[in-house]
């Protein structure tokens, strides 16, 4: 995965706004317009219990690279936990339906400001980030088309989805069990939405972010397949017939 390359070259060239939006209820974010000015297909990037932290800010960078306008809210309110103790505190700590509005609301936002207002968007989401995007893709269905979820579990009704569903699991993960991943994609199943679910032996549960857990040829597999993922299914040469 190329996090941290190029930032110097592209950054000149890509508008970045930190906060899109204007009221408290909204939130603050970070919003990345593609390279040349015109925008993209929207991507919604719902970050870990680490925070909007510069690691997800370039992440978002590298993903507007490739042709995507990119938004990512901060969903903990500027809180960046350091170890994961401190994680579980402030999730536990944050307000479930300010929460949930808040995604909501992002989604809705990033689709007016992407290329075509009328065409879906996709979210991708990391750990409790990819739970939230999992969620959404069953209470917006015609705004997410596509949902990409790293080290995220849901165990919910998913027959109002309409989306397309990549998931990356890590094979020693101590907060996603086996049973978890397995019943995340049977749920997903049936609701009858096709799913592209990859388990990455040796790999941990943060592997695809920095970090002392952060596996290099993992992560580098899984971004390139995120990147196809995107561009088959909301890209601006997508192969694949938006779901109704």
């Amino acid at each position: 995965m190329s996090i941290g390359v190029g930032v110097h070259r592209y950054s000149a060239r890509m508008s970045e706004q930190s906060s899109p939006f204007t009221s408290a209820r909204a939130g603050q974010a970070f919003l990345v317009s593609p390279p040349g000015g015109a925008e993209g297909p929207g991507v919604l990037v719902l970050h870990s219990w680490w925070g909007l932290n510069d690691w997800t800010r370039q992440f978002c960078r590298d993903v507007a690279k490739e042709g995507y306008t990119v938004l990512a809210p901060d969903l903990l309110a500027g809180k960046r936990p350091m170890t994961e103790a401190e994680g579980e505190v402030v999730l536990a700590e944050t307000d479930a339906n300010v929460l949930s509005g808040l995604v909501m609301s992002s989604a809705h936002t990033l689709r007016a400001a992407s290329a075509n207002a009328n065409k879906p968007i996709a979210a991708i989401g990391f750990s409790m980030g990819a739970s939230m995007a999992l969620w959404l893709a069953t209470k917006l269905p015609d705004v997410v088309g596509a949902v990409i979820t790293f080290y995220g579990s849901q165990s919910i009704d998913f027959d109002h989805a309409n989306a397309f569903f990549q998931g990356h699991y890590a094979s020693d993960d101590h907060l996603v069990s086996e049973e978890d991943r397995v019943t995340t994609e049977a749920f997903i199943r049936l609701g009858e939405n096709p799913t592209d679910f990859h388990l990455y032996e040796g790999a941990k549960h943060w592997f695809f972010e920095s970090g002392d857990q952060h596996n290099p040829q993992a992560a580098e597999l899984a971004w390139q397949r995120c990147r196809e993922f995107l561009a088959k299914t909301i890209g601006p040469r997508a192969t694949t017939t938006p779901r109704s």
